[in-house]
């Protein structure tokens, strides 16, 4: 899996998390104004994903 980030359409930055497949897994939820606040938005999410909370 990778970690893409693009601009869209207003401009701004956001992220998308894609299968090795090329199926996306995940997306940004907001768009961010510099790339840099979209590579710490990716940095949370790795981060968060380590503590393997499931609930159903």
């Amino acid at each position: 899996m990778k970690f893409t980030v693009y601009k869209d359409k207003a401009g701004e930055f956001r992220w998308r998390l894609v299968h090795a497949n090329g199926n996306i897994l995940a997306t940004a939820s907001e768009g961010y104004s510099s790339k840099a606040s979209a590579l710490k938005c990716i940095d949370n999410v790795k981060a968060s994903a380590s503590a393997e909370v499931i609930e159903e």
